[in-house]
């Protein structure tokens, strides 16, 4: 009996459970990844979860910019 039959070659999916959608950037604020790519994970090939999972580091799921603080307060 081959015993590596249930051994699959999985791209674990990089879900981090911080599941929030950014409304700028439409990406995780998780993972990093778009809706689309979280909805469809389960149904793609190995090299194209390999693909997004290498291209996740590029991405920036939420903006690192301020909002106002002092000089926001001031403008007005």
């Amino acid at each position: 009996m081959d015993r590596d039959v249930w051994k699959r070659d999985e791209v674990d999916s990089p879900c981090t459970q911080v599941c929030v959608v950014h409304p700028e950037t439409q990406l995780c604020a998780g993972c990093a990844r778009t809706m689309d790519e979280i909805s469809r994970w389960s149904q793609m090939s190995a090299t194209e979860r390999q693909t997004i999972t290498a291209d996740l580091p590029n991405r920036t799921a939420v903006p690192k910019k301020r909002r106002g603080g002092r000089a926001g307060r001031s403008k007005g």
